[in-house]
């Protein structure tokens, strides 16, 4: 009996600490980076964005709000380009007047966010250092 106890406890941690490492794994990949990459060497922190916890949250429920169409400067609230990534349309450096990637970013997020009055609006409270 003085064996099993010490051996139950270290089981039980054992298995507690596995169930933890799963589930910090697991919120990581909820984790949604907008496309670090795409912009190379950053001044700032990339904006952590998690997609379902946003809609949730915000209560949106049509992609089409946030994933528009469209086409010459014109956005297209009625054809929707969910599944395609923004860089698609939105190049880092497009060609003519077309909306560059960051702005396409900044325009979607915080002129949604103002006309909600809800959600963050200064550059620190997207991209935290």
């Amino acid at each position: 009996m003085k064996r099993t106890l010490p051996l139950l406890i270290l089981a039980a941690l054992t298995i507690v600490s596995a169930l933890a490492t799963v589930q910090a794994v697991m919120a990581q990949d909820a984790i949604t980076k907008l496309a670090p990459e795409a912009f190379g060497t950053l001044t700032r922190p990339p904006a952590v964005f998690v997609h379902d916890k946003h809609n949730e949250k915000a209560k949106l429920e049509e992609c089409v709000v946030c994933h528009h169409g469209g086409s010459d400067g014109k956005i297209d609230k009625s054809a929707s380009t969910e599944g395609t990534p923004c860089v698609e349309c939105h190049k880092v450096k497009p060609a003519g007047k077309a909306t560059n990637l960051k702005r396409a970013y900044h325009k979607q997020c915080i002129d949604c966010h103002r006309a909600k009055g809800k959600g963050p609006l200064a550059c620190g409270q997207c991209h935290k250092r």
